[in-house]
């Protein structure tokens, strides 16, 4: 009883640290005042605020009736009922009574807060029983295993205390705050303090870090974020991708994703590290999701270009980089799996300076490779790092080995020279001579990495738990906060001139509008679910704001941030902060503000064209109705993922990025919506142009009584150079009174119309520049309906008159095996009309990089694996359209032609 008379004597030490006046001090005396049975015994030191209250006290009321009587409602006691029966726990564990029949067992769910009050333990042994098994730290809503019974008032007390909101209990991470005391000697409790005018406070812009986590595929990406998870605290256990052990990794939430062991879709979550927040998302690593990656980067501030020690850079890899280079995104290189077979760091780094043309340069280099890693050597401190523990949690400091002291000089002034070409402090210390100390070389790389003129390269092993940690000091060291990113928003001013760009504020204040982008759309358990970034200004819970695109209003009547799939309520969202949304009716892209009239739009995000379509239909007509959901829903989630009506044919033609894009979304389906459905062949999305400049001049005249119709137009239709032949432009180069005005968007529709089908094989046209020059118009007779007729007879002229012909998307494809089947490689991707563009050979492995047509790559995975013992992956990405072979290109026209007379057969029948 003495000893948790003193540690008692603790807890009630608290309300003196936080002060007489504090929430958390009145609320701890009148919690103990609630209780019938001591009231009157406690009546004396309770009013009289000067005085502390005594651990005898506060046992006295946790041993009453009233106690139970009064929290037998909450929350707590609810959870204390499912873990008596057995049915909640997580694991096994040790277990100690509480009061009555109520059981404590172990369940964290941890939590970031941004304020501590740090208490120093001086027994020890009480501190074991509070602190995490895995990573030494108290995380917030425990429910404590003791082992002993006699600190179970302690427990209680504390327990209450969080559940009203007052004290939470949260760890520092493994990078916590190092201080005199070891951190496995230290206890955290965030104290939730009020603001004068009842708002939170928030973390300030300098401890944010918006971070994507981007690469090829299984280069470990989601094994990385599996990792800064644990290490920051928000898990207590790690789990593998591929769900062996019937979990999973935490990002990975969808059983497609498990069984698959690949990422579909994009998660975000949140850590802290060293004070630190960090928003992460983890992104898919296959082509097929690629828009995933795409509106992830348009709103981070920075990313993690993870790579893998033997495969080094692929395709996907030289695929994320454009997409960072695109929104400017600075980013710092992880070379993982250095624990694998034949893993080579020094060729990685070789590949990102001549295939990506990045400057890049070591700041940590490993301690052996393959079975033999066991660390790193940090090359700004001259120091070796190593990972200790069950689970690397422990990072213990060391001389560097002898035989690693040499290569570790190389590669430190290799870094200094690195930096000296692209910042001018560091390039004049380097000229006079001068060698720069670590802060020096730390600001320079900062400065650097934020300029996009460097890139921070680091080593490591997440599965084998080596360099995380120091990834992790990279991110908050070297990556921008929101506050060093310049982002900009379009201001409309006059409909029919060019927007102009508006720099957007990142002070964390409600002082400036609030601007926010809708990126990411996901259908949760309460309707819509829309992730959005805050570029300026504050978001509050039940705040009303306004879709720039469409005007409407809407209420913002559930403000969460994301784990994952799980969610925490949040208040409001400052700048620079991620939030998801629950009931705003929007799609991907939209900009939300709270002044209806300002005419904001932050910049789109870029979606790509559609390569492959396939026809699918329901297996039963009874899941029609779930059909039509799926298909709706899809579509709004994903902007690469369309869908039509053909209908000459009857059936649902999808449109997507790849087979596996469209083989998911038929499993999900069948998954989520019952609605098993059949994929047909699958068909390219082939597409025809105008080989060069061709003349119009078509009239459209029509009279019968009355007001008839009368449009003329005259003009050329010419080709686009090939970097613009995914798109059309319609320009309007008309001057004079000849054609109004008011009649041009008539021809434009009417243009656009006719691009739905070409005359070859009925394909839509692309690459097209159509020049309206001159016309005439008829004072009573013109209308919209006939300049807009006027424009497809225009159309269907050139049909005549020029030369067309049909294109087809090119794919990049990168193939890999043993060197011993280089031959049957070659000639498999020969065999079908491939190009060779670089062939590549290194620890019995060869790498082909070609251009092969998408309408021949049907068929090839199952011809590789067979070829290659099931050895040989490959993958395969979207390059360009091309003209097609004559041979494929008289097969289209005839196939055209065999539709359309089968159709014309049809009609006559039903006639």
């Amino acid at each position: 009883m003495q000893t948790v008379m003193n540690q008692m004597r603790i807890f009630s030490n608290i309300a003196l640290k936080c002060g007489p006046n504090h929430t958390f001090t009145h609320h701890f005396r009148r919690t103990l005042c609630s209780s019938q049975d001591t009231k009157q015994d406690m009546r004396d030191p309770l009013r009289d605020r000067s005085r502390v209250i005594t651990p005898e006290q506060s046992i006295q009321y946790l041993k009453s009736t009233a106690f139970k009587e009064t929290y037998a409602h909450h929350k707590v006691w609810q959870l204390f009922r499912r873990n008596f029966k057995g049915q909640y726990s997580p694991y096994k564990s040790r277990s100690t009574c509480i009061i009555d029949d109520y059981v404590y067992t172990s369940n964290p769910c941890p939590i970031c807060r941004d304020q501590y009050l740090v208490l120093h333990y001086t027994n020890m042994d009480l501190l074991n029983h509070f602190i995490n098994p895995h990573s030494g730290y108290v995380y917030e809503n425990t429910i404590l295993c003791l082992c002993a019974k006699q600190y179970e008032q302690l427990l209680v007390a504390i327990t209450l205390a969080k559940d009203c909101g007052l004290l939470t209990f949260e760890h520092g991470g493994v990078g916590g705050d190092p201080g005199p005391v070891s951190a496995r000697h230290r206890l955290f409790a965030s104290v939730a303090e009020s603001s004068a005018n009842g708002q939170q406070w928030h973390r300030p812009a300098e401890l944010i870090r918006n971070i994507g986590i981007s690469a090829h595929i299984d280069s470990g990406k989601t094994t990385l974020t599996e990792r800064v998870l644990y290490y920051c605290g928000r898990i207590q256990e790690m789990h593998e991708v591929k769900g062996k052990d019937q979990i999973g990794a935490t990002m990975d939430s969808m059983e497609l994703e498990r069984q698959r062991g690949i990422t579909i879709k994009s998660a975000a979550t949140y850590v802290n590290w060293k004070g630190t927040a960090i928003n992460i998302i983890d992104t898919p690593g296959h082509v097929d999701f690629t828009v995933e990656v795409e509106r992830a980067l348009r709103v981070l501030d920075g990313a993690v270009l993870v790579l893998c020690g033997v495969g080094g850079v692929q395709s996907q890899t030289m695929t994320v980089t454009r997409q960072m280079r695109r929104y400017d995104v600075p980013c710092i290189a992880f070379i993982n799996k250095l624990d694998r077979m034949a893993a080579n760091p020094y060729r990685v780094i070789d590949q990102l300076r001549h295939k990506l043309g990045f400057n890049a340069a070591f700041l940590n280099i490993p301690i052996g490779l393959e079975s033999k890693h066991t660390g790193i050597v940090d090359l700004i401190h001259r120091k070796a790092v190593f990972f200790e523990g069950n689970n690397g949690e422990i990072v213990r400091e060391g001389d560097v080995p002898e035989d690693m002291v040499s290569i570790m000089e190389t590669k430190r002034q290799e870094l200094v020279e690195c930096l000296s070409n692209c910042d001018d402090i560091l390039g004049e210390m380097f000229l006079d001579e001068k060698q720069p100390n670590n802060q020096q070389i730390m600001d320079a790389i900062r400065r650097s990495c934020i300029a996009l003129k460097f890139i921070p390269v680091l080593t490591g092993s997440a599965l084998k738990n080596k360099g995380v940690q120091h990834l992790l000091d990279a991110v908050i060291s070297y990556l921008p906060n929101p506050s060093e990113v310049k982002n900009y928003s379009l201001v409309h001013e006059e409909e029919g001139s060019a927007p102009k760009r508006l720099l957007m504020n990142a002070e964390r204040s409600d002082s400036n509008m609030f601007v926010g982008l809708a990126f990411k759309l996901e259908a949760g358990r309460f309707g819509q679910l829309t992730y959005m970034r805050v570029y300026q200004g504050l978001l509050r819970k039940g705040s009303y704001i306004y879709n720039s695109r469409t005007g409407k209003k809407v209420k913002v009547s559930r403000l969460v941030r994301m784990h994952s799939n799980q969610m925490e309520e949040i208040d409001e969202a400052l700048a620079g902060d991620i939030c998801a949304l629950y009931g705003v009716d929007c799609a991907s892209g939209d900009t939300f503000v709270t002044q209806r009239e300002s005419n904001i739009s932050m910049e789109s995000i870029y979606i790509p064209e559609a390569v492959i379509s396939m026809s699918m239909k329901t297996v039963s007509k009874d899941s029609m109705e779930n059909f039509l959901k799926a298909i709706t829903r899809f579509c709004k989630e994903d902007p690469t993922f369309r869908s039509h009506w053909d209908d000459e044919s009857k059936e649902t033609i999808v449109s997507g990025m790849g087979e596996l894009h469209l083989e998911i979304y038929a499993q999900r389906m069948e998954r989520e919506y019952n609605c098993p459905v059949i994929l047909g062949k699958p068909k390219v999305a082939f597409r025809e142009t105008i080989v060069r400049s061709c003349p119009f001049d078509y009239l459209h005249k029509k009279q019968s009584g009355g007001a008839g119709q009368y449009g003329c137009v005259q003009g050329v239709v010419e080709p686009l150079p090939p970097h613009q032949n995914t798109q059309n432009i319609f320009s309007d180069e008309t001057s004079g009174p000849n054609i109004p005005k008011h009649f041009v968007p008539s021809i434009r529709k009417g243009f656009q119309q006719m691009c739905e089908k070409g005359p070859l094989s009925g394909h839509k046209l692309i690459g097209l520049k159509f020049r309206l020059r001159d016309g005439k118009h008829h004072c009573v007779d013109s209308n919209d309906m006939a300049f807009m007729l006027a424009a497809q007879g225009a159309m269907r002229q050139t049909y005549d008159m020029g030369k067309w012909q049909i294109l087809e998307p090119i794919m990049n494809v990168e193939v890999s095996c043993p060197s011993e089947f280089q031959g049957e490689l070659i000639g498999q991707v020969s065999r079908r009309s491939g190009v060779l563009l670089s062939t590549d050979e290194s620890n019995n492995w060869f790498t082909i990089n070609a251009e092969v047509p998408l309408n021949d790559m049907f068929g090839f995975a199952g011809e590789l694996r067979s070829s290659t013992q099931g050895k040989g992956d490959y993958t395969m990405e979207y390059c360009r359209y091309s003209p097609t072979r004559p041979d494929v290109t008289q097969q289209l026209i005839e196939q055209y032609n065999q539709e359309l007379e089968t159709n014309r057969q049809m009609k006559k029948k039903n006639k």
